[in-house]
């Protein structure tokens, strides 16, 4: 069985080419003509793969590579075999992650699953939707009255846009993705399996039982934000829940209803926003990080993984634990719980002895 590719790859690039893409500098001897089809890490590359060098764990990896070339900074230049064609860059890996781009194109985005052009067969699109042209919208997609698609948009199969919702051009919704009382802006990509603008979770309780709460809000999701895969974005209940700008979230991620996060943020896997949480501008959240209702993270404030917050983080913070507190306080109490950890062990080895 032949090796799947499933991105079609370009004519590929000259090592000049892609020295002058990046602003790296060929070293000498490395032939400038050398053709790059395809990316690849250092222990997997074969002749016309291009690989990158940038931490010294890697250095055995280095020594025994195949590569057709490899990006490499100039401090670690010296440790290349020399048959090895490298191109000295101040950062290799954002220099390997432009010439992937180049490379793979149709790897930034997802594209129609059924290889289609405009409305295939089987696609449910209403008559008062409003779809711009070059829109694609693969079978079982589901387009509700009153929609608007703009230009360059492609709907996966079995995704579900509900009436009214508007999402701009050249966005990626993928399949079975489901979006109600939203508003996207363009070049926005929904992975598979998203849920957006669904009711927030909100209920009066009492001794008679649970009253529901009306969300009678929208999800407005501003330009170039990318939703991973199964995460979940609850419509406002008395106020819109906003997306900033360029905003990236993981796969797996719950954004309660109310919520407000600024322009390009970075919110990794499995975390967690209670309802009416403002995030600001460039806020960083790891893995796993829950986040207490009516909280303010400020701007450009980082957040450890697994770190629960139960109040205001300042801009610029770097905090973990639980509660999530500044990094070097929680790493100061952690290094003391050890210690005594370590006191107690040696007590009870004596006594032990004792007996």
């Amino acid at each position: 069985m032949t090796e799947p590719i499933f991105f079609r790859r370009t004519d590929g690039m000259s090592l000049g080419e892609i020295a002058e893409l990046v602003g790296a500098k060929l070293a000498e001897s490395t032939p400038s003509d050398r053709r790059i089809a395809n990316v690849a890490a250092l222990d997997r590359a074969g002749p016309h793969d291009l690989a990158f060098f940038d931490n010294s764990r890697y250095s055995g990896d280095l020594a025994i590579t195949r590569a057709g070339a490899c990006l490499i900074s100039e401090r670690f230049a010296h440790r290349a075999p020399a048959c090895l064609a490298l191109l000295v860059a101040r950062e290799p890996f954002q220099a390997f992650v432009a010439v992937t781009r180049k490379l793979f194109p149709d790897s930034l985005r997802p594209a129609s699953l059924f290889d289609s052009a405009g409305i295939a067969p089987g696609a449910f699109v209403h008559p008062a939707a409003r779809l711009e042209s070059e829109v694609v919208v693969d079978p079982g997609a589901v387009v509700g009255p009153g929609a608007e698609i703009g230009s360059g948009t492609v709907i996966a199969s079995g995704a579900v846009i509900g009436p009214g919702v508007k999402i701009g051009r050249d966005c990626a919704i993928g399949p079975h993705a489901s979006i109600v009382h939203t508003l996207i802006g363009d070049r926005v990509i929904v992975h598979g399996g998203c849920r957006i603008g669904q009711d927030g979770f909100g209920y009066v309780m009492s001794a008679k039982g649970h009253r529901k709460v009306p969300q009678i809000g929208r999800v407005i999701i501003q330009d170039d934000v990318e939703i991973g895969a199964g995460s979940a974005i609850d419509r406002g209940a008395n106020r819109d829940t906003i997306i900033g700008e360029g905003t990236k979230i993981d796969n797996l991620v719950q954004i309660g209803h109310n919520v407000s996060i600024g322009r390009h943020c970075i919110l990794v896997a499995q975390t967690g926003i209670s309802g009416s949480v403002n995030i600001e501008d460039f806020v960083v959240l790891g893995a796993r990080v829950g986040v207490n209702n009516h909280v303010t993270i400020g701007e450009g404030a980082q957040l450890a993984a697994t770190s629960i917050v139960h109040g205001d983080v300042p801009p610029g913070a770097k905090w973990g634990g639980m509660p999530a507190k500044p990094v070097k306080q929680w790493f100061r109490e952690l290094m003391m719980v050890e210690r005594m950890a370590r006191v107690d062990a040696a007590k009870d080895g004596g006594r032990k002895d004792d007996r």
